[in-house]
């Protein structure tokens, strides 16, 4: 049975509630790419992700907002390491329907974990309290399942994404990463925009 995302984070991330993330952020050509095989995967109590809003996450540090934290002295730590680390293209192509999100995964993943363990030690090196919630696999949801989740008949779910009788592969290009200031509403995600900070080679 698939549950809520919304109900399953709620206690350590409730709704409303404004913590820093780091992600990997498509272009609008990338987004378009990446979803156009989707469009069909819906259903009641499946919130879609906006186009504006598609998001490969690499950490969430739970419980910290931007007030609490030397913004321009974590940045210039990020920024220290990215120039010394290439870009990264990956590819999404591994449609999977789990409890809480269905999602496409991506590849390759030691470089992606790279970033991960960048952006991580460099939020704990801020000494600020959090939690942190690193992203094990590169990946992007294109749904989340709110209060109503169960409606959702995920072997439906997967039948559907069987009947899509085209290439699935997608490509991101990821070579800047993003500090966002993240909070949800029990049915989207949305952020206000920080920073970017280029990787090796990216024009600023």
């Amino acid at each position: 049975m698939m549950e809520s995302f919304f109900g399953r984070v709620s206690g350590v991330w409730p709704a409303g509630r404004r913590d820093l993330h780091w992600h990997i952020l498509p272009t609008p050509d990338e987004t378009a790419e990446l979803i156009a095989p989707y469009k069909g995967i819906s259903g009641p109590g499946l919130s879609r992700v906006p186009a504006d809003w598609m998001h490969c996450t690499l950490l969430h540090a739970v419980g910290l907002g931007r007030d609490a934290v030397d913004i321009d002295a974590l940045l210039d730590d990020v920024q220290t390491s990215a120039q010394n680390l290439e870009p990264v293209i990956l590819t999404f192509d591994r449609p999977y329907v789990g409890a809480v999100a269905v999602e496409v995964s991506g590849w390759p993943g030691s470089p992606f974990r790279t970033l991960v363990d960048t952006v991580s030690e460099a939020t704990a090196r801020t000494g600020a309290a959090h939690s942190a919630a690193p992203s094990r696999y590169p990946h992007m949801s294109l749904g989340y399942t709110t209060a109503d989740a169960d409606a959702l008949d995920a072997v439906a779910l997967r039948a559907a994404l069987s009947e899509i009788e085209q290439p699935l592969s997608a490509t991101v290009v990821a070579n800047r990463i993003h500090l966002v200031e993240q909070w949800h509403d029990g049915e989207y995600i949305r952020w206000t925009p920080i920073a970017e900070v280029p990787l090796l080679g990216a024009r600023t």
